[in-house]
């Protein structure tokens, strides 16, 4: 059965993270995405390596894996915008589409005539979502962006870290990928209002909004206390023991949730007076004595093995979980039997390594078409195809440096 958003057109104008993420999930959903790139350069993530996919003959191909991780499912176009025939083909493919995704500077399409009021005169059902780091307005709309000045700015950094060391970002491009997934939504909302009667409309997504937005807890815990929380490593502001603790050849989570996983603990831990103590009896009193809890805690787990705690703590119930690398995570029995690995064949590799979307339907699956493209790699189809150009008209173009295509191998 065909994706829920196998009736739409994307237009994507993006690179980098956050818009990327965007398409590629509207693209897992069903919706035909077509990603707009620079000839000759394309998005920049292209460029982001290493490492390289490798082609069949086992040698680096130009496409970057963090290219690889947010591209799946498009087709992709390169054109020139900044000509009159590139911004031509940019206006008529947004009037075919549902949806437009971009990521320039606040009014940086305005000058190509390809910002929302232009656009929208074309095709008022028109969805457009822009996405900046700061919005489109306010005293700081005209930054640039980027993930780890936001993670900075928007608070999480002063969350993350040991006590008393460096504030720390996260493994990842937190804002980007919230941001990409709240543009997801907002969009998919926006589709549906249309549906029900309304027209399309302007999306104004931020990075350091969505990035404020996801402190979640933390943020509440600031707006109720009047205090801000600091760092506290892998600790839990509001839970203990809730964190990393050491074992006798590693590591592993400990997340107690309530007084009665506490008791459990404390009985396999050798330890059962521990439960009915009265700075322990409590998460609030666990809370209020978590050093010297966890002093004690981290004397007793460090006489075991990781396996055999996750063992008997898995057993009587008590919350606990490994600490993976990235080979112990695809390798997991749960992460595969969920199909968290994928590949798709590609023209220059064969096949391409890919995660999968964790998205599952009961009626419509996901269904991958398409991997990563090669920049231009479907520029003719779309000019010729859905555009209607003529054959010699995009030569000319190609000729001019207007468009490109992959060069044949």
């Amino acid at each position: 059965m065909p994706g829920p958003l196998s009736n739409y057109r994307v237009l994507d104008l993006s690179r980098v993270l956050a818009g990327p993420w965007v398409g590629q999930t509207l693209a897992d959903l069903g919706a035909e995405v077509i990603k707009v790139e620079r000839p000759g350069s394309g998005d920049e993530t292209r460029a982001w390596g290493p490492p390289w996919l490798r082609d069949e003959a086992g040698g680096e191909t130009s496409e970057s894996a963090y290219y690889l991780s947010a591209n799946r499912g498009k087709k992709s176009i390169a054109l020139d915008i900044a000509s009159p025939e590139g911004r031509q083909a940019v206006r008529d493919l947004a009037a075919k589409s549902d949806v437009l995704l971009e990521n320039y500077k606040v009014g940086g399409l305005a000058k190509y005539g390809l910002d929302y009021e232009s656009l929208k005169a074309v095709n008022p059902g028109l969805v457009y979502c822009s996405i900046t780091g700061f919005g489109q307005d306010g005293p700081y709309a005209g930054r640039a962006g980027y993930d780890f000045i936001i993670q900075g700015l928007g608070g999480f950094m002063s969350i993350n870290g040991e006590p008393g060391g460096t504030p720390t970002k996260a493994g990842v491009a937190i804002s980007d990928l919230f941001t990409g997934l709240y543009a997801s939504v907002a969009i998919t909302a926006a589709l549906l209002h249309r549906e029900t009667g309304g027209e399309g409309q302007h999306i104004d997504m931020a990075l350091l909004d969505c990035q404020v937005a996801a402190l979640a807890n933390q943020a509440s815990n600031y707006h109720v206390s009047g205090t801000p929380p600091g760092l506290m490593g892998n600790a839990h502001t509001n839970i203990v023991p809730y964190q990393v603790v050491p074992t006798a050849d590693g590591h592993i989570i400990l997340a107690v949730g309530n007084d009665r996983q506490f008791a459990a603990f404390c009985r396999l831990a050798g330890r059962p007076e521990l439960a009915s103590d009265e700075r322990c009896a409590t998460n609030a009193s666990r809370v209020a004595h978590r050093d010297e809890l966890m002093a004690i805690i981290m004397e007793i787990t460090v006489t075991r093995t990781s396996r055999e705690w996750l063992e008997v703590l898995e057993a009587a119930h008590v919350p606990c979980g490994a600490v993976n690398d990235m080979g112990q995570v695809f390798a997991d029995p749960q992460v595969r039997h969920r199909g968290m690995r994928i590949e798709l064949d590609h023209p220059l590799a064969g096949k391409a390594p890919l995660t999968a979307s964790p998205m599952r339907f009961s009626g419509t699956a996901v269904e991958y078409g398409l991997a990563p493209p090669l920049l231009g790699q479907h520029t003719r189809e779309i000019l010729c195809g859905l555009l209607g150009r003529d054959e010699d008209a995009v030569e000319d173009m190609m000729a001019r440096g207007i468009c490109a295509e992959p060069e044949k191998r």
